[in-house]
């Protein structure tokens, strides 16, 4: 099933942090924060304006991104978890 977000949300696949950290100790998962670091799976087609005109995102489907803790609603599609936002929750677009 696919998921089409409306005007200027997103959907987004969680990216999972590593298992370990530097001092080589494992974090088990009851104790691991959701990550706030995401890949954009689906994005709508704009912001539309008052005045009717629909503003282009910034933010394009493949990009890797960072939100907020508590940003969005999560939902859950086919058994995979993913969550919905809009763009102005978006704090930054990471870049290689």
């Amino acid at each position: 099933m696919q998921l089409r977000p409306l005007y200027d949300r997103l959907v987004i696949k969680r990216i999972e942090e590593k298992e370990t950290v530097k001092g080589g100790i494992i974090i088990p998962d009851s104790a691991k924060e959701k990550p706030q670091e995401g890949e954009v799976v689906a994005a709508g087609k704009g912001k539309r304006l008052e005045d009717g005109k629909l503003v282009p995102l910034d933010v394009q489907v493949g990009d890797r991104i960072l939100f907020g803790k508590y940003s969005g609603n999560d939902i859950k599609l086919d058994g995979e978890e993913y969550l919905i936002l809009r763009e102005d929750e978006v704090l930054g677009v990471l870049v290689k």
